[in-house]
């Protein structure tokens, strides 16, 4: 694994430099069969340093997807228009900057998503992991409390939305939505039927 300059290091920042150090190494390697001990080496610290903050290899993982979630939750909400016209108008734009972020940041988002054993335990089910999840919900909720979406079992309505969203993002960073299978706007076609599927037909 090649090596790169080592980040300045300053007393009080170690863990911050073992977590931007492996970021980089996430993102540049494409994975995360890295080590600690090789993360340390390019943060510029000793073979033990990572040690003082993460008691394995895992809990660093799981720190790094954590960071992953509050980006993603950031762009989301970013990506929420003040005063959308319709339904569609509100859905799309949180949708395309969910895709753009796993197409801009695929290594971060398949460990974000990842079901391997090197993680720590209740990743998905951390408050910063939910929080993700909390802006779809409350837009379902808002639409219902404003009669523009059915009035259905929110989860069952936020995991449709997910599923379509997540689905669409892994196959974007896989390279499999050409064109010539899935039209060239797939993203816009698929939001068309997930919108026709949650709104109230009474509007």
């Amino acid at each position: 694994m090649k090596d790169a300059p080592s980040r300045p290091y300053h007393h009080g920042d170690l863990r911050r430099a073992v977590i931007e150090t492996a970021l980089d190494m996430l993102r540049e390697e494409k994975g995360w069969q890295f080590t600690l001990r090789e993360v340390a080496r390019r943060a510029g610290v000793s073979h033990a340093a990572p040690y003082k903050h993460f008691p394995d290899k895992a809990a660093l993982l799981a720190e790094l997807a954590m960071i992953g979630f509050d980006r993603l939750r950031a762009s989301l909400s970013a990506a929420k228009p003040e005063a959308p016209k319709s339904l569609r108008d509100e859905i799309a734009p949180v949708a395309h900057a969910y895709v753009a972020f796993g197409t801009d940041n695929p290594a971060l988002y398949r460990l974000m998503f990842s079901a391997g054993e090197e993680k720590a335990a209740g990743v998905h089910l951390n408050e910063r992991a939910l929080a993700v999840f909390d802006v779809a919900r409350e837009i379902l909720r808002c639409g219902q409390d404003a009669g523009s979406i059915r009035k259905r079992a929110l989860e069952g309505q936020a995991a449709a939305w997910w599923g379509l969203i997540h689905g669409m993002t892994m196959l974007a960073i896989d390279g499999l939505l050409v064109p010539e299978k899935v039209g060239s706007a797939p993203l816009d076609a698929a939001l068309s039927t997930l919108v026709e599927g949650l709104g109230n037909p009474a509007i």
